[in-house]
């Protein structure tokens, strides 16, 4: 059975406003901490992934999948939504800017994995794609992802 998305998102923000690449982790990171998902330290780690490594969470045009390596700062697996009002560069070459960032957090590789194909499963459908960066409120972007999982 397919990873229901729309129940593995601990927070879901729209319309968010960040100043730069940090600051949209960042609000994917508070996500999965309200959520009860992450501590604080997993946010940081998220955003010192991508110091250390560039922008290799920008997994598709104006998507960036934001996490770090399973850790002590995991407290269950989960995901954020943040669709941001304007989109913030991450400095990808093809893939900016970015639009839309799912943090994740997964307690291991295979988690991490079912998440990383269920995600890419959503997002490849250009209709579903549409509706989603249409959606105005959580509670659309969650009403969508269950009609997908229903399918």
């Amino acid at each position: 059975m397919a990873l229901n998305l729309a129940q593995e998102l601990s927070s879901i923000t729209t319309r968010a406003a960040a100043a730069d690449w940090r600051a949209a982790i960042r609000l994917a990171g508070d996500g999965l901490v309200a959520g009860g998902v992450t501590t604080d330290d997993y946010t940081d780690e998220m955003i010192a992934a991508v110091e250390e490594h560039g922008p290799y969470i920008v997994i598709a045009p104006g998507i960036a999948l934001a996490h770090a390596r399973p850790a002590e700062s995991v407290l269950k697996g989960g995901l954020s939504w943040v669709s941001l009002e304007a989109p913030v560069e991450f400095g990808h070459s093809s893939n900016d800017p970015v639009s839309l960032v799912i943090g994740l957090a997964a307690l291991d590789h295979t988690a991490h994995i079912e998440v990383l194909k269920a995600v890419a499963g959503v997002l490849s459908d250009k209709e579903a794609r549409a509706e989603l960066e249409a959606a105005a409120t959580p509670d659309e972007v969650r009403a969508i992802l269950s009609n997908l999982a229903a399918k």
